[in-house]
């Protein structure tokens, strides 16, 4: 038996495996590409340590791949057959089982269960922490890491990771202000903590400051250099900004240089890619054909129904490319599972899922009446598909734009003040135009000449 670096029981029996094992849990906190390549070590050296497995098993879900539901199962299987888990290790196996069977909220209350015997085991904190911002937890993260919070002082060596998860609650809560404060708190303690950098970020993209959120990034680039796939979402934080500011050069180099560069298959890279482009295309930019290689990937996805937040982003690809017979079979995919029993996601696809889907080829086919009613009925369900605001703010855009196209011009203008009341008043550069859109297309109605 050893202890690991938060003062836990973990039963490997040799030290160099629990340093591993400590490398593994500090660089998943910091976002960290190493995290394989660590807990492969860890696997290695002591293929009985059943913690391991779980842990590899709760990962591979939050990939949202169905080819790695498999894999994950076989990971379950190995923690089951693991002699000698510790009671707080059998919760993280029981976690993965609950997620397995389709019951992710039960996965988290056992990462909570956890919490409440152990609050500074800050490996449990960040994956309720990830599963609950993929379920659209937004008041549960919070709660989560205020109730632990006492447990991590100044020593703890996670303390400025939990500071960044805290930081980002607080953002997706409307706490701007205490988020912003959290995050720069926490990176002191945490210099690598891209989490908690790009939670900065979310709150003055939030707060339509995006002059002071490229400073933020432009200061702390070192930060996510370490990072996985993660980097490449910070990287498209950035472009936002810039777009937000009319840089189209930049946003195009960045899309070009650094958020597509590798053409990488993760439901979250192409989410990052295509509500990017459908952006600048409402913006009444080309985007030439920057869709294609993400339809391509995309149209590969139509079968794996394991996010609706993954699935929306496919189908977005899709549209974009003008693919109506893939985007009608990734519709119908997603009509069928929100008609099937039992799962937590079926429920998702139910509602928003469904019409929000509809709602989205509906605008790729040019019916912006119809698509405008599909989109402005799945707004009120959006939180539960999961992601930040930021991301789902393309579906906000495409909604009100639906709208404006429709001429529904007062139900667009209150989607914008409401989406405004989400960001304490603020108004970005989008919010702007189409104010001012709205008002010139009044005006030019008030101008016609009566029949």
């Amino acid at each position: 038996m050893q202890t690991d670096i938060y003062g836990n029981d973990i039963s490997l029996a040799a030290a160099d495996a629990a340093e591993s094992w400590n490398a593994m849990m500090q660089a998943f906190l910091a976002h960290g590409a190493s995290v394989p390549d660590h807990l492969a070590r860890v696997i290695a050296a002591e293929p009985q340590f059943g913690l391991a497995h779980a842990v590899k098993g709760l990962f591979m879900l939050t990939l949202g791949r169905r080819e790695l539901v498999a894999v994950a199962a076989e990971a379950l299987a190995a923690a089951r057959a693991a002699p000698g888990a510790t009671a707080r290790e059998r919760l993280y196996t029981e976690a993965l089982a609950e997620w397995l069977a389709g019951r992710p909220t039960q996965a988290v209350a056992r990462l909570e269960a956890v919490l409440g015997m152990h609050p500074q085991d800050a490996l449990a904190m960040k994956l309720s922490h990830a599963i609950r911002f993929i379920m659209g937890d937004r008041r549960g993260m919070l709660s989560s890491v205020e109730a632990v919070l006492p447990a991590y002082g100044a020593d703890h060596p996670a303390r400025g990771y939990l500071l960044g998860c805290r930081s980002f609650a607080l953002e997706e809560n409307g706490f701007f202000d205490d988020a912003r404060l959290t995050g720069i708190e926490g990176m002191q303690s945490a210099r690598d903590d891209a989490w908690g950098l790009h939670a900065v970020a979310h709150v003055h993209d939030m707060t339509a400051n995006s002059a002071a959120g490229l400073a933020w990034l432009e200061a702390n680039e070192g930060a996510w250099d370490h990072c996985n796939n993660f980097r490449y979402h910070v990287w498209w934080h950035k472009a936002l900004m810039h777009l937000d500011q009319g840089d189209l050069d930049s946003v195009f180099s960045l899309y070009d240089a650094k958020i597509r560069k590798d053409h990488t298959d993760d439901f979250r890279d192409i989410s990052n890619g295509t509500s990017l482009l459908m952006r600048l295309e409402l913006d009444g930019h080309d985007v030439g054909s920057r869709w294609e290689e993400l339809a391509d990937l995309s149209e590969n996805r139509i079968d794996d129904g394991c996010l609706v937040f993954a699935d929306l982003h496919y189908l977005l690809a899709l549209v974009g490319d003008g693919r109506k017979e893939a985007a009608a079979r990734l519709v119908a995919r997603i009509s069928r599972d929100a008609d099937s029993d039992g799962v937590e996601v079926a429920r998702i696809c139910a509602d928003p899922g469904r019409a929000a889907a509809e709602g989205l080829e509906l605008f790729g086919e040019g019916a912006y009446a119809p698509a405008f009613h599909r989109l402005a009925s799945a707004r009120a369900g959006m939180q539960r598909i999961g992601g930040s605001h930021a991301q789902r703010d393309v579906f906000e855009r495409l909604t009100i734009d639906a709208g404006i196209r429709a001429g529904y011009l007062n139900d667009a203008e209150k989607i914008i003040l409401e989406r405004s009341a989400m960001r304490a008043g603020a108004e970005d550069a989008y919010a702007a135009s189409r104010r001012e859109l709205i008002g010139r297309m009044r005006r030019q109605a008030l101008a016609m000449p009566a029949e």
